[in-house]
């Protein structure tokens, strides 16, 4: 079996479908689980309090790349049929910067706010709401944004051609950076804790 399933063949587009729907279901599921769809818990990590989100989307970075690098060794990922989007660096410097006010005035991120959404909690439907309302906004502003959103073009370039290094070098490198931030988040927890009477 050759991956990505749909570039290679081996998915068609309904199957590809199929897969995308289960995945996504999958995923709303664990983030609901982990208590991900509350504001309450995802502003925690804004006031250095609660740093499970952290730990839930720096564990899944790892994981995967880790995944891709091994697989992509291993000849059973074709990294030339994965694609990697372009940069354009102030109109993504500045969506990024936007997301991020979005993300601390509401306390939900896109995909969490779907899953407080569908848990019945009305901030989840009013950030959806606000999503839609952004995203037909930008799209009848376009015309005055086009040339900003076509500036400063980079091309496309992963971190170890940035950074000039060996793909494992940077896989280890994120990896420990993973490692000693777990650490730290674990120190800084006992700290916090009072010991019982």
């Amino acid at each position: 079996m050759n991956l990505p399933l749909f570039p290679s063949g081996t998915f068609g587009p309904a199957a590809s479908l199929v897969a995308a729907v289960g995945i996504g279901i999958a995923f709303g599921f664990v983030l609901e689980r982990a208590g991900l769809g509350s504001a309450r818990k995802l502003t925690g990590q804004f006031y250095f309090t609660d740093f499970a989100v952290f730990q839930v989307m720096f564990t899944a970075i790892v994981t995967a790349m880790i995944g891709v690098f091994v697989l992509a060794r291993l000849g059973v990922l074709d990294m030339g049929r994965v694609t990697v989007p372009p940069t354009w660096l102030l109109p993504q410097l500045a969506g990024g910067l936007l997301f991020g006010v979005g993300f601390v005035m509401g306390g939900l991120c896109p995909g969490t706010s779907c899953v407080a959404a569908a848990s019945g909690r009305l901030d989840g439907l009013v950030l959806i709401a606000g999503m839609i309302a952004g995203t037909v906004l930008f799209g009848e502003a376009f015309p005055l944004l086009a040339r900003f959103y076509d500036s400063t073009a980079l091309g496309v370039f992963t971190l170890p051609q940035l950074l000039r290094l060996p793909e494992s070098v940077v896989v280890a490198l994120v990896a420990g950076m993973a490692g000693l931030a777990f650490a730290a988040i674990q120190m800084a927890r006992r700290r916090t804790v009072t010991p019982s009477a």
